[in-house]
């Protein structure tokens, strides 16, 4: 009798970014493989202090998640001690930060090599800032992909941008993304501050081109996106990598109640339905001072009840220090609480729950991935002010593609003007009984809606996706 060979999952090892918006989609990618693979081996590995901060939720799936620690040292590259993450550090350090990724590479070197002389065969699903896993993982005849915690269209656009610098290669302010995608024409506005100044041999263009030669070097792409939703965009980047592309998104985390968000919702709970804008810029970045006092007159000037969660300006520390009265107008809080119209939360907001919420009725927005898809899941349309890198391109699409935006500003720099009027009639626009608010409302609907069906067990094609995706590791590690 011949004998049955005897099937062999995956071990899967998940190498996330040190960012705020890319370690919660891997941890969520975790429970969907995981939850579609009952007994798959699933591996988080990030910096010890990154792993220090995690709060998993208990799991019915067997084995746990694991997490493997990978030693570390910011301060070896002239970075703050501690700066795990780039919301540890001011904008103008991230190259350096990007750079000091890059000394991970042997520890994970050395943690491939131990997981790949046990019996499981292993799949290396890395972020694209971790592309040089590819390299690594290849050594070892190990399969890899690339995870884009960002949409289709955004990263598409932000890779070509650094590849062939096209602002650079004309005085105009609009131009065609050339020479990848002549049809999409950009602003010079739209250029992260960052990028402006770039040759192709600075350390910017350096890195993120070596980012883009890694993800053609892998087996496949995961995208955080829906294929109905951005058909266009997934044509971009296969265009531009050649390489297989799964979009399994939305990956979204769910809310996480918290006894520290009781007053917050508490407040929410006294408005009416769609009546509060909230307003927010992640976690990474800020306005500067000019355009705050300048945002906070619009948002009084709108009349329309708002929560502000609120970090210091631009090239102020946001970790520590106590917030300065003259980044405000003079009594806008106390206004603004006394009339029970507003409400500012000095950091972090628990911003799922706030966009879960009946009274939210608009989400002023960076245009950060994460944000745009926890927003528009829940119906909720989106007032775009981008801040940096393929946030200026998330806004172009919900703008002109899906039409459930209105863009209220671009930029933080000295030379990002905007006036209070202009944000007061652009909430009053997207949260009034207008036209185009009502417009907006229903296209987020149905934007959240496609979401939704996504993942649908029977027929949805992120579940479609991820199992081909788990179904395409099983056959190469057989």
């Amino acid at each position: 009798m011949a004998a049955v060979e005897e099937k062999v999952s995956p071990h899967i090892v998940l190498f996330p970014f040190l960012a705020h918006g890319h370690v919660p989609a891997f941890l969520r990618l975790a429970d969907l493989l995981r939850a579609r693979r009952p007994g798959l081996e699933v591996t988080l590995v990030s910096t010890p202090r990154i792993l220090g901060t995690l709060s998993l939720p208990p799991s019915s799936s067997s084995p746990p998640l694991r997490l493997h620690a990978l030693p570390f040292s910011p301060a070896d590259h002239g970075l703050p001690p501690g700066a795990d993450s780039l919301a540890d550090i001011q904008v103008h350090q991230f190259i350096a930060f990007f750079q000091a990724s890059e000394s991970l590479r042997p520890a994970f070197e050395e943690f491939l090599s131990g997981i790949t002389s046990s019996r499981s065969p292993v799949c290396v699903v890395s972020d694209a800032f971790f592309g040089w896993t590819a390299d690594v993982a290849r050594a070892r005849g190990t399969s890899h992909a690339v995870f884009l915690p960002g949409g289709a269209f955004g990263n598409a656009v932000f890779f070509s941008v650094w590849e062939h610098l096209p602002h650079a290669r004309t005085a105009a302010d609009e131009f065609p993304l050339l020479p990848d995608f002549p049809s999409v024409v950009l602003h010079r506005t739209q250029i992260p501050r960052y990028m402006l100044p770039a040759t192709g041999a600075d350390p910017w263009s350096a890195f993120f081109r070596r980012v883009a030669a890694s993800c053609r070097d892998t087996g496949a792409l995961l995208v955080n996106t829906v294929r109905e939703l951005e058909p266009s965009g997934l044509d971009m980047l296969r265009k531009s990598f050649g390489v297989r592309t799964w979009p399994i998104g939305p990956v979204l985390a769910a809310p996480a109640p918290s006894d520290d968000d009781a007053g917050i919702i508490q407040w929410l709970d006294a408005h009416p339905p769609r009546s509060v804008l909230y307003v927010s810029f992640g976690s990474q970045n800020s306005i500067n001072a000019g355009q705050m006092r300048v945002l906070a007159r619009g948002l009084e000037a709108s009349g329309r009840p708002f929560l502000w969660a609120l970090r210091p300006p631009l090239g102020f520390d946001a970790k520590g220090g106590a917030f300065r009265a003259e980044w405000l107008p003079a009594g806008f809080e106390e206004r603004a609480a006394r009339a029970g119209t507003g409400m500012l939360v000095r950091g972090w907001a628990p911003q799922v729950r706030v966009l879960s919420h009946p009274c939210t009725g608009a989400f002023l927005t960076h245009c950060g991935w994460n944000s745009v898809l926890e927003s528009l899941s829940r119906g909720v349309p989106l007032l775009g002010w981008p801040l940096g890198a393929e946030q200026f391109f998330n806004a172009k699409l919900v703008v002109e593609e899906w039409g459930v935006c209105v863009e209220v500003a671009r930029g933080n720099m000295e030379s990002s003007a905007v006036g209070e009027e202009e944000v007061a009639d652009a909430v009053r626009t997207v949260m009034g009984e207008t036209e185009k608010g009502g417009e907006m409302r229903r296209k987020a609907a149905a934007i959240a809606r496609a979401m939704a069906d996504a993942w649908e067990e029977s027929g949805g094609s992120a579940a479609e996706c991820l199992e081909g995706f788990l179904r395409s590791v099983e056959t190469s590690v057989r």
